[in-house]
């Protein structure tokens, strides 16, 4: 029962979820500080829209994807800007990758932000963008303090769609009492500096590890939960949150949706992998075939999807082509708003970024 189910659920919090609170909780101060100076400078040099477009969604989460939405809606920055960032963006599934392995994060986010800098260009160069073909925008604003303030039905609708989100605060205040201790038993234990033994041992005989673990992961499962279990964890409100609790708050309910899957893709391969003794050689997602699936799998909009699969390559059941394939096509929540602002542009959009997402993944499987 430990192995089988325990531990998976203990994993998923200590080897991920404590790192990811961390992570989104300081990209998400940073977007409350200097969020404002990246849109500034965005829209005063619209020839530099691809390069910011994919510095924005390389960075990890959707939250620097998702501010582009109503910049490009109001005509502020071009479509070849949103495909940059829809093909750099890695979604949620960055912070998998990146808390199980910060040098290869590195790499693939490297690849990302190459394939997403490219595609934004040649979209640009190519003159494609499906809201020329409407006769009017929707009329330029006045940047307020957060643009989810802004006014409009397009936006108003987007809020609508994906509001309420956020845990109620005895929840997130919670999972961050949680976090702190397990953050400080995860980092001596994950990068192997004590022994879990003598560390039981040394608490009477009690695993604060998998005691922790668990208990992380059942008050993310209940925030995400209190979310309504919500696909998209990212809203127009929350990329530019407008104060530290609001960050704080949104941050423990990213790192809980992120958790939950991941201990989703855990529990569901240790349970596979143990009755079955499948190890995911069997599987059909290597070769061309594999990657074309998982260009597929990443035309899925939002993250949970996209977080099972990738967490299935953490544990080995993908070929890095496929990981990659996805990873290039996934738009992660981003889509989500940018559908409810322009529907034409985000079916396209998650189409073209489908293309290079396959060439990728084919060059890889010719160069490894």
């Amino acid at each position: 029962m430990t192995e089988l189910v325990l531990r998976p659920l203990a994993d998923a919090f200590m080897q991920v979820g404590v790192y990811v609170a961390v992570m989104v909780a300081l990209f998400g101060w940073l977007r409350w500080r200097h969020g404002d100076r990246v849109t500034d400078g965005l829209t005063s040099r619209p020839r530099l829209g691809p390069l910011v477009g994919a510095l924005l969604g390389v960075s990890p989460g959707c939250g620097g994807a998702i501010i582009l939405m109503p910049l490009y809606a109001r005509g502020k920055v071009s479509f070849g800007t949103v495909v940059a960032a829809l093909a750099a963006t890695m979604g949620d599934s960055s912070w998998v990758v990146l808390a199980w392995n910060p040098v290869f994060a590195l790499k693939i986010h490297a690849l990302l932000f190459a394939v997403g800098l490219v595609t934004g260009y040649v979209v640009d160069a190519l003159g494609i963008d499906p809201a020329r073909a409407v006769n009017h925008r929707v009329a330029a604003a006045p940047a307020p303090a957060g643009l989810a303030a802004a006014g409009g039905p397009d936006l108003a609708g987007s809020r609508r769609l994906l509001g309420g989100l956020l845990p109620r605060v005895p929840a997130s205040t919670a999972f961050w009492g949680l976090t702190t201790p397990a953050f400080a038993v995860s980092v001596p234990v994950v990068f192997q500096l004590v022994d879990p033994g003598a560390l039981t041992r040394s608490f009477g005989g009690v695993d604060p590890y998998l005691a922790l673990g668990v208990l992380g992961t059942l008050t993310a499962a209940l925030i995400f939960a209190g979310g309504r279990g919500k696909l998209a964890d990212d809203s127009l409100e929350t990329a530019q949150p407008r104060s530290l609790r609001e960050t704080l708050r949104h941050s423990a309910h990213e790192a809980s949706f992120v958790t939950v899957w991941v201990a989703v893709a855990y529990l569901g391969w240790q349970v596979v992998t143990t009755t079955t003794g499948f190890d995911g050689s069997q599987l059909a997602l290597t070769g061309l075939v594999g990657v074309l699936v998982g260009a597929g799998i990443g035309l899925i909009p939002g993250c949970a999807v996209q977080i099972v699969f990738t967490g299935l390559y953490v544990s080995g059941g993908l070929p890095l082509p496929t990981l990659v394939a996805n990873a290039i096509s996934q738009d992660g929540d981003a889509l989500i708003p940018l559908a409810a602002l322009r529907r034409h542009s985000a079916a396209l959009a998650t189409v073209v970024t489908t293309v290079p997402a396959a060439a990728v993944g084919a060059a890889l499987l010719v160069l490894l």
